[in-house]
């Protein structure tokens, strides 16, 4: 089998895939002969795309130059200056943002934070390159695709707060509330795609996971049914280097995106802290899924610069010269150094950039403070999604409970 496939090429339809017994193979039930084992079917289909071999696809080099790729580049003929000025205040915005939720949690006002430095291009570069009627369905450390989506930074903290099991509508959002458990979203994700294929609709799924994710069975049995079903989601991996301190090195012997060969998904590698690598790859992924030839696996190869968490002490797993060398290569830095090339004013865009990110900043640490506690009764709001007369006889009698003690007793 080769290691590319043309951007263009499509699985077969299901009655027309070729055999699971290999042809070199002897019938079942038979005895292998004494022979040479038979090279494989050369017309056995491909399962990975141009760029998913060891070096990532990149368009932009480290000092910001602008690389040509054949397959990338079509898909950025709209992105002119003025989206990348756009890109880059997203970018620097939502680091801003990320920067003030840790200092909230050091000050005790959130229980815990997943700081997300070092990881905002492959965020911000996935989610401005899909429609808002595609639906994503995350983990815990993708803000930069819910500042994409429209959502509130005060939302995306009140979790973390405690005040409440979900942040915003997941269907007026077209994102579902982030998931803990690692890797459960991608069944999630492609269940909603199961429904959406089913409906007729063109919208895909979007499943996000960590590197981490690729060892749980949840992220392999989801891809099983996304290839069997042939179902439009895109399984999207943030490869930041490290599972908490299992660096990827000992979880995956090979690339992350050679596996999936082994579920029938073809897959893309790109830079991921390279925005416009990630916007062009989502873009190509997406309008392969769209076309009727099913899942699509890519893999942004980036870094988390910060702690698992706040409660993480990444010096204990990682030396400062690996962190030092990452740092340089900064996915704002890097399109800054671009927009530089292009005779932008760099120094006055950074400002505004910056100015744009410390309002945000600013406002989320307000915005947090004022989070409402919510109310005793508010615990039956989302059982069902029309209360059942059982419901009402219960909310009744937790308020009724709730009046009857003492201000004391209901304050704790």
């Amino acid at each position: 089998m080769s290691t590319t496939m043309s951007a263009g090429s499509t699985r077969p339809p299901r009655d027309e895939r070729p055999s699971t017994q290999h042809p070199g193979a002897p019938a079942r039930g038979t005895a292998e002969p004494d022979r040479a084992p038979t090279a494989p079917d050369p017309a056995e289909p491909d399962h990975v795309l141009a760029g998913a071999l060891d070096q990532p696809l990149r368009l932009l080099a480290e000092d910001g130059t602008r690389r040509s790729d054949a397959q990338l580049d079509p898909y950025l003929r709209d992105v002119d200056q003025e989206k990348l000025v756009a890109l880059l205040h997203d970018m620097t915005v939502i680091r801003a943002l990320d920067d003030e939720a840790v200092a909230l949690q050091r000050q005790g006002e959130l229980g815990l934070w997943p700081p997300l430095r070092g990881q905002e291009a492959a965020q911000i570069g996935l989610a401005r390159a899909l429609p808002e009627t595609d639906f994503f369905f995350t983990s815990y450390r993708e803000n930069g695709i819910a500042w994409c989506r429209g959502v509130e930074p005060a939302e995306m903290l009140s979790v973390w707060r405690g005040t409440t099991l979900s942040g915003w509508d997941p269907f007026a959002r077209h994102m579902a509330t982030p998931q803990v458990i690692i890797g459960a979203q991608t069944h999630h994700a492609v269940g909603h795609a199961m429904a959406t294929s089913a409906r007729g609709e063109d919208g895909i799924s979007v499943a996000c996971f960590g590197d981490g994710a690729m060892s749980q069975g949840d992220v392999n049995e989801a891809m099983v049914f996304a290839s069997s079903f042939r179902v439009p989601v895109l399984f999207f991996c943030q490869n930041n280097h490290y599972a908490i301190s299992e660096p990827v090195a000992l979880q995956s012997t090979v690339p992350l995106s050679h596996r999936p060969a082994g579920f029938g998904i073809p897959s893309l590698r790109v830079d991921g802290n390279d925005v416009l690598a990630v916007h062009a790859a989502t873009r190509l992924a997406a309008e392969r899924i769209r076309s009727g030839a099913g899942p699509l696996f890519l893999e942004a190869v980036t870094y988390r610069i910060g702690p698992h968490t706040t409660s993480d002490d990444p010096t204990r797993y990682r030396d400062e010269d690996e962190l030092a060398a990452w740092r340089r290569r900064d996915p704002l830095l890097r399109l800054e150094r671009h927009l530089e090339q292009l005779g932008a004013p760099v120094e006055e865009l950074r400002a505004e950039a910056a100015r744009r990110g410390q309002e945000a900043a600013d406002a989320l640490h307000a915005a947090v403070r004022q989070i409402p506690t919510p109310s005793p009764e508010s615990l039956f709001d989302h059982v069902l999604t029309t209360e059942t007369a059982q419901l009402a006889r219960q909310r009744e009698q937790l308020a009724a409970l709730e009046a009857s003690l003492a201000p004391a007793e209901r304050a704790s």
